[in-house]
């Protein structure tokens, strides 16, 4: 038959987890932790399976885990949102990306994504008839950093430009935004009817005492952006599948005639205990930046001896690594090589572009046990 997705194959991290697998190698390539839930989450899971929750749950999310949402956007980030007409407990982010994109693009529009972009974004575009638009992230010389080409986007819009996908904390390069970038951003898409998805499913997990700046906080971008998180990275626990979008009345509205019939409902005892560990534990995600923190710079500093280079990730739970001192071998090679013959696997970056650039660069997660951490440093060093 006629493929909607032609160009799309397997998703790398489902290939690079799989060649993990076959040869047995330390897997730093997909994005998920080694280790569980704070057992106390667990233990409301297990409370909430064992009782009368295990039904549909209403088609925008159980009211406790929308008003704890929301709770938590007023508190964090200053605005006050309706969980009514405002929140959606959605099937983990990459459902909540998804339905908003169906959402808003139409036959013939154009989106604009950052590259390198998470893979997940084009295809949605391309299944709702759109035309996505790559506008590469500027790197800082002779580092590991990377940040939006204020310039490059402007220069992108045209009368088509119907969506701009935001992504910051970024995957997978870790740069973060500042409140200027914000303003910059409102400027661009000022007196257009561009819309706006922030995939803000990192927002916990930003170091060296820096904020994150979510559009929640800009009142221009909030009216016209749909801003999705994830509890999975929260609260480690990414194969629940458990996320949420946020965002002005009229855009949830459009959201919601998608994502009920995605999914229609989100896992119903899940939604129950992560509503109630919100309430119990309201200090957790501030906890999150200290503890990830401590895993980045102990991944560093035992990389330190090695030919690796790095500048240490301002947020997620990934690290770009530079090994253009090492070797010549293009980076999907490479992190093929590595996975075979030393037994770390990690992902290239180039697949996260349409016209991959001349660097050599290679993503590896850090939300592990220092154990293997230090294993798989150990390794790497050899090299």
């Amino acid at each position: 038959m006629d493929s909607k997705l032609p160009d799309t194959g397997t998703t790398i991290f489902t290939i690079m987890s799989a060649l993990a697998s076959e040869c047995g190698a330390i897997n730093l390539s997909q994005g998920f932790p080694s280790f569980n839930p704070a057992a106390e989450l667990l233990d409301l899971v297990d409370r909430y399976l064992r009782s009368d929750a295990n039904q549909y749950a209403p088609m925008a999310g159980i009211p406790a885990l929308r008003r704890a949402i929301a709770a938590k956007v007023e508190s964090l980030y200053g605005r006050a949102v309706d969980a009514d007409n405002e929140v959606t407990v959605c099937d983990g982010a990459t459902e909540g990306l998804f339905s908003a994109i169906q959402a808003t693009v139409r036959p013939g529009d154009e989106v604009i994504v950052f590259d390198p972009a998470y893979d997940s974004y084009e295809p949605a575009v391309t299944l709702a008839g759109g035309h996505t638009v790559h506008v590469p992230l500027l790197r800082s010389p002779d580092s590991t950093t990377f940040h939006p080409d204020w310039q490059r986007l402007r220069d992108a819009i045209t009368s088509r430009t119907r969506l701009v996908m935001m992504n910051f904390p970024h995957n997978p390069t870790g740069a973060i935004l500042s409140p200027d970038d914000l303003d910059r951003l409102a400027e661009i898409v000022r007196n257009t009817d561009i819309y706006v998805i922030s995939d803000e499913v990192y927002e916990h997990i930003v170091f060296d005492g820096r904020q994150h700046e979510s559009l929640l906080k800009h009142p221009e971008l909030w009216e016209r952006s749909f801003i999705i998180s994830s509890f999975g990275k929260t609260y480690h626990a990414t194969g629940w599948k458990v996320g949420y979008c946020v965002a002005p009345p009229v855009l949830t509205t459009e959201f919601r005639k998608i994502h009920q019939w995605v999914c229609f409902a989100v896992i119903t005892p899940v939604q129950h205990a992560i509503a109630d560990y919100m309430e119990l534990r309201p200090g957790h995600y501030t906890e999150l930046p200290e503890f990830y923190e401590q895993k980045r710079d102990h991944f560093g500093q035992l990389l330190a001896g090695s030919r690796f280079g790095l500048t240490p990730a301002a947020g997620t739970f990934f690290q770009i690594l530079d090994y253009s001192a090492i070797t010549d071998l293009d980076d999907a090679d490479y992190a093929r090589k590595l996975t075979r013959d030393i037994g770390v696997a990690s992902i290239p970056v180039s697949v996260f572009y349409e016209s991959p650039p001349d660097q050599k660069l290679l993503r590896f997660c850090f939300a592990k046990d220092d154990a293997i951490l230090e294993e798989a440093a150990e390794r790497l060093c050899r090299l």
